[in-house]
């Protein structure tokens, strides 16, 4: 089994990496994490809905790129569905169950993911309406990915 990570942004903080690093190695036992990072779009704070526009769609091919037809994809998005810790688990595990060997996680730029990585996805999910960084998403999203692997195994790390 295999995970991927595609995020837009390089990660810079050390103490994020040294997380995520751990969940890797956690994670090692049940599937192999991989984190794909596309490189982001300068966007000016004044830009034009055309521009926004524009940024989200090149770092949308970005993504788009890193994607195989046969995985499964989840998309982070703030309209997207709200599920527990339990749901997502479930999620992942009928996906290979019926023959998805890779499951794929986007965590969009700044200004979100374009319309045609949302179109791509499975299943768009949301981590809640609070805004988080996108580079402390990365370990969120890490720890919960590990999380559901120990309650599709029956362990109790979840309680």
């Amino acid at each position: 089994m295999k995970v991927k990570i595609v995020a837009v942004g390089k990660l810079k903080e050390k103490y994020l990496k040294q997380g995520i690093a751990e969940y890797q190695k956690r994670l090692s036992k049940y599937a192999k994490l991989e984190i794909i990072e596309v490189p982001d779009e300068p966007t000016s704070e004044t830009a034009s809905e055309k521009e926004i526009q524009q940024v989200k769609d090149t770092e949308g091919e970005r993504i788009l790129k890193k994607i195989k037809p046969d995985d499964y994809v989840y998309v982070l998005a703030i309209k997207g569905k709200m599920l527990t810790s339990e749901e997502l688990a479930e999620s992942m595990r009928q996906a290979v169950t019926y023959g998805k060997s890779t499951l794929v996680f986007v965590i969009g730029g700044s200004l979100g993911t374009s319309e045609a990585v949302n179109q791509r996805a499975d299943h768009l999910i949301s981590f809640g309406h609070m805004t988080l960084p996108h580079q402390l998403m990365r370990l969120v999203l890490s720890e919960q990915i590990y999380r559901s692997y120990r309650i599709q195994n029956g362990h109790a790390y979840h309680k």
